[in-house]
């Protein structure tokens, strides 16, 4: 059989953990060691290619490395006819795992930092522009996560994403969150990496929107279906197990 999927769902929750704990706490720590806004937003960025990177490349045999509703979502709708696809329970178990997971990471930062554990941010992030930066960071990483996985290129996934992802944090007038749960996560801390709760919902929008734009143009660069060998995402998962011996 597969990975099981208690397995899978504590990678999900570990890993957006430590994501969001590695975009806070660097946050903090910049915010801390900087008055200057670009210096703060360059700290933050160079922590979050380094961690995810890491991160991806050590979840991703056993879960995809996801870390994503969006991309789960995603996973789902490209592979639900496809044998060995997510199925909805997955779905749900991972997403509620990435949450979960998220908040978490936040108010273990928090706490790596003496700051309040549990503080609703201020940073108001309602505009136009910042949900189309969202909309374009989510299309470019959904495009990139199931665009190398149409090229048999998913092992270049753990710096390929994180590449992208630091250099969104500047391309984006959003800083690129490009990520549900991850912007649920960050609603929890007042810090420089927060983002206000009244600016969750048109995020969220805005990022489930750029991932149905991200698979259409999957799509209209290669092709309507995948090979069959080529469905993993974000990295390859690990070899099936053998059926345990039944006394």
């Amino acid at each position: 059989m597969s990975v099981p999927l208690g397995r899978r769902v504590a990678a999900e929750a570990i890993g957006t953990g430590l994501l969001v704990a590695v975009v806070v706490g660097s946050g903090i720590q910049a915010t801390e060691l900087s008055h200057d806004v670009g210096v703060r937003l360059l700290a933050d960025s160079l922590a979050t290619v380094f961690g995810l990177g890491v991160l991806i490349a050590l979840f991703g045999p056993v879960s995809g490395a996801h870390f994503n509703p969006a991309v789960t979502l995603a996973a789902w709708f490209t592979g639900r006819r496809t044998p060995g696809g997510l199925a909805l329970r997955d779905v749900a178990a991972y997403v509620s795992a990435q949450i979960a997971g998220a908040v978490g990471g936040a108010i273990l930062a928090d706490a790596m930092f003496a700051e309040p554990l549990v503080k609703f941010s201020t940073h108001d992030r309602s505009a136009g522009h910042l949900w189309l930066g969202e909309f374009v960071a989510t299309a470019g990483l959904v495009l990139l996560v199931f665009g190398l996985n149409r090229i048999d290129r998913a092992p270049l996934a753990p710096a390929a994403v994180a590449f992208y992802i630091g250099s969104a944090y500047w391309f984006t007038s959003s800083t690129s969150f490009a990520n549900p749960a991850v912007t649920i996560g960050r609603a929890f801390t007042d810090t420089f990496a927060g983002i206000a709760p009244g600016s969750v919902a048109p995020f969220i929008a805005a990022q489930l929107v750029g991932a149905v734009v991200g698979l259409g143009a999957v799509t209209a660069v290669y092709g309507l279906h995948a090979p069959a060998a080529r469905r993993a995402v974000a990295v390859p998962h690990s070899e099936p197990e053998p059926e345990p011996a039944v006394s």
